[in-house]
């Protein structure tokens, strides 16, 4: 099986990683725009799950459906999403694996102590499979 590999922009990589340590000790979102696996934009969201925000994030489909059509105006798709896991390591949950798409990248940011500690991106292209691990490029641009 070829190797996936994630290229984002490194001023992208860094708003994102901004937003996760910005919205410590709760979970951030958002999405990642682009063309097949390179990410152009990041679209910040806000995290609807008020209840548990410290653990677990909503995305409003009306906020994702408006980032979907900018991003097909501009010849561009919604290729994957990024969330922050507050105190806990850059694995996917069983929760996280559940709500997945398949071929989407998702981007986790395990933040401790309101630092960012590592940056994991995880995809999957078959519905029964296990998330596996992308390779994540930062392009210096």
């Amino acid at each position: 099986m070829e190797k996936n590999i994630l290229q984002i922009n490194k001023t992208i990589y860094d708003e994102i990683i901004g937003h996760a340590k910005s919205a410590y000790p709760h979970e951030c979102c958002g999405a990642l725009v682009g063309k097949g696996k390179v990410v152009v934009k990041a679209r910040l969201m806000e995290n609807i799950n008020k209840e548990r925000a410290n653990d677990r994030y909503g995305i409003n489909p009306k906020e994702l459906l408006k980032i979907e059509k900018e991003a097909s105006a501009n010849g561009l798709d919604v290729i994957g999403f990024y969330h922050s896991h507050p105190d806990h390591p850059d694995q996917p949950s069983a929760f996280d694996r559940e709500r997945a798409w398949a071929f989407y990248s998702y981007i986790i940011i395990s933040v401790q102590n309101g630092k960012d500690v590592s940056v994991k991106s995880w995809t999957f292209e078959d519905e029964k499979e296990p998330f596996i691990e992308e390779e994540v490029i930062i392009l210096d641009l």
